[in-house]
């Protein structure tokens, strides 16, 4: 992957999964949006039974029940149209380890060309915030507004698409310009290390 040229030019798919409050947690939904030529696409989501109930801790985050859940085919039914929609791209996710966590067990073999950390990212390039939160920089730089309705947060998709939209603000220089995909995944230019999480 060239990581010299700017992220517009990458395939790019914003990751968010919810779990099932185990350790390790199994995946409950996962969503994916793709950012295309610097454009945020449309989420595609998935709602699966977990091997073991879900906890009410993590229902109280997420608001999934196991009622929900109940009658739903597990990871292996949706796991190949899940790989099919990541595919080779850079994964953009919001404290990214713990989505790739889950992914990673979750589809054996599948492996991101490369990982962008919003969180790190906005740690480096917003100092001073309050706190980098998703929902504390969602509501500093509005990227909830003309949300699709029905959305909340801490539901997949909303968290998918605040976090695409929090990319592209974190991804724009001061002129507007896109920045590098190396200035964002913390690789160096010339590829002579392996990607890593930045």
């Amino acid at each position: 992957m060239r990581e010299d040229l700017p992220w517009t030019s990458a395939r790019l798919v914003v990751a968010d999964v919810e779990g099932n409050g185990r350790r390790p947690p199994s995946l409950v939904e996962v969503a994916l949006v793709p950012i295309v030529a610097g454009r945020v696409g449309e989420p595609v989501s998935w709602l699966v039974r977990p091997p073991e109930p879900i906890t009410w801790q993590a229902t109280r985050v997420h608001g999934i029940t196991n009622q929900e859940v109940a009658d739903l085919p597990g990871i292996d039914a949706v796991a190949e149209d899940i790989r099919a929609h990541l595919g080779s791209a850079v994964v953009v996710a919001h404290n990214a380890p713990i989505d790739l966590d889950v992914l990673t067990r979750e589809l054996p073999g599948w492996q991101p060309a490369a990982v962008v950390d919003t969180l790190k990212v906005a740690r480096l390039r917003l100092p001073g915030q309050a706190s980098y939160r998703l929902g504390a920089l969602v509501d500093a730089f509005d990227l909830a507004r003309e949300l699709p309705t029905g959305l909340r947060p801490h539901r997949a998709s909303y968290d998918a698409l605040v976090t695409a939209r929090l990319f592209v603000h974190l991804a724009t220089d001061a002129d507007g310009g896109p920045l590098l995909l190396a200035d964002l995944t913390g690789t160096p230019a010339a590829g002579s290390q392996p990607d890593q999480l930045f």
